[in-house]
């Protein structure tokens, strides 16, 4: 059996189980577990992202929770009008999270003043814009502007999806031929098939500096999309 084919190879074999000892004791009992083989496929597409999503957050301070948010309020005005004027629909723009929370001297515990952090999210469909519109965002904010995460994307990736799908039940099948054929034994039918979830990429930034002062490169380059399958199948007695 070659290494790295990603696959395991189950067999459970019947399995006999005595009760009691004595001539008027209960008989015997026999328990049949399932024979199968496990395998799981990868299958990969290269695609190129056409849509970009954009988190911006705006965060102000104040020594009262209504200073620090009408100051907040007038920024975060600012950078949605901003967004708008470079023609980003309404409907591509939400505000994704909106905190007020006080601020404390470390030694007494007491309360200093208020912080206000207001997240704004575009979703952008031109890639090559959103390097102008980070550079934009800082000069509509100012120091309160967050960078809070930059993705990229596809509006539909259906067609690549359903190329990754099959590759990857190509090669389950073919993983499982091979541990057949090396274990001696006969491949059954499939009885199972299931997508295994992917767990989700986290942000790819954080907090970028206060106020971009040179124009921010932004290169979506390509993305890899990956589906796993794995098949269970019967072993042939």
């Amino acid at each position: 059996m070659r290494r790295g084919l990603g696959s395991v190879l189950v067999v459970a074999l019947s399995a006999l189980a005595l009760a009691g000892c004595g001539g008027n004791g209960p008989t015997a009992a026999t328990s049949t577990a399932p024979m199968g083989i496990t395998t799981r496929g990868v299958g990969t597409v290269t695609t190129t992202p056409d849509t970009v999503t954009l988190v911006v957050g705006v965060q102000t301070r104040g020594p009262s929770a209504k200073a620090a948010l009408d100051d907040n309020s007038g920024k975060a005005t600012a950078l949605i009008n901003m967004f708008k004027s470079r023609g980003v629909a309404a409907a591509d723009l939400h505000t994704s999270q909106l905190s007020v929370n006080p601020t404390y001297e470390p030694a007494s515990g007491r309360i200093t003043g208020y912080e206000v952090t207001n997240q704004v999210t575009a979703t952008l469909h031109d890639v090559n814009a959103a390097g102008g519109l980070i550079d934009a965002a800082g000069e509509a904010a100012g120091d309160a502007v967050r960078i809070q995460q930059l993705s990229f994307s596809s509006v539909d990736d259906s067609a690549s999806r359903a190329r990754a799908r099959a590759d990857a039940v190509r090669q389950a099948q073919a993983h499982a031929r091979q541990l057949a054929d090396a274990a001696g034994i006969r491949l059954g039918r499939m009885y199972s098939m299931t997508e295994v979830p992917v767990t989700p990429p986290g942000p790819l930034g954080r907090e970028a500096a206060p106020t971009p002062v040179a124009p921010v490169p932004v290169e979506p380059g390509s993305q890899q999309l990956t589906v796993t399958v794995e098949l269970v199948y019967a072993i042939d007695q």
